[in-house]
C-alpha cells in the first residue's frame, strides 16, 4: 500500500468521485510532480499503470479540478499545469526562458492577498498571482552566451 493510498481514497470519496485506478494514480503522481503538464501526467501514470489513454488522463484531471482535488494553472504562452496544492494561498514564479514553475508563499496572512479596487460588487475569495522572470539556470545560460559572443567578436 502506498503512503498516500488511504488519503487519496478518502479524498475521492469525500468529493463524491468513484475511486478508480486512473484517478488514484493521477492524484498520487501529482503529489511528487507538481506543476506537471497533462502530457507529463500521462507519461508518469502510464509508467505506473501501463496502458492508459491520454484522453482518460485529461478526463481525470478535469474531474479532479472540478472536485477541487487538483489546481490548474495556465501561465500565458505555456501549456496548463496541474498540482495537488489547493487552498494554501501560494503563488507561482514562472521562468520566461525554460518555463520552469516554482511555488512561492504569499507574504500576506490571509487569502486573498490582493483586493481589487473597485471590487465591482464581487465577493472575492481567491487571487491568482503569477510572477514572471528568469530562473538562475537561464540567467547563467544568457551570461555564458553573452560572454561567448563577446569573446568571438573580439577575437
Amino acid at each position: 500500500m502506498s503512503r498516500y493510498e488511504t488519503s487519496i481514497v478518502a479524498e475521492l470519496r469525500e468529493r463524491g468521485l468513484r475511486v478508480t485506478a486512473a484517478r488514484h494514480a493521477v492524484l498520487e503522481w501529482l503529489i511528487d510532480h507538481p506543476h506537471a503538464t497533462a502530457d507529463q501526467v500521462h507519461q508518469g501514470v502510464s509508467d505506473r499503470l501501463g496502458a492508459i489513454s491520454k484522453q482518460a488522463v485529461y478526463d481525470v484531471l478535469a474531474a479532479c479540478v472540478t472536485a477541487d482535488l487538483v489546481r490548474q494553472i495556465k501561465p500565458a504562452g505555456h501549456p496548463a499545469r496541474f498540482e495537488r496544492h489547493t487552498h494554501d494561498n501560494h503563488h507561482h514564479l514562472v521562468c520566461r526562458g525554460c518555463g520552469r514553475i516554482e511555488d512561492t508563499d504569499c507574504h500576506m496572512a490571509s487569502a486573498p492577498c490582493l483586493e481589487p479596487l473597485p471590487d465591482h460588487g464581487f465577493e472575492i475569495d481567491e487571487a491568482e498571482v503569477v510572477f514572471w522572470g528568469w530562473c538562475r539556470s537561464c540567467q547563467d545560460e544568457a551570461q555564458r552566451t553573452k560572454t561567448d559572443t563577446d569573446l568571438s567578436t573580439h577575437a
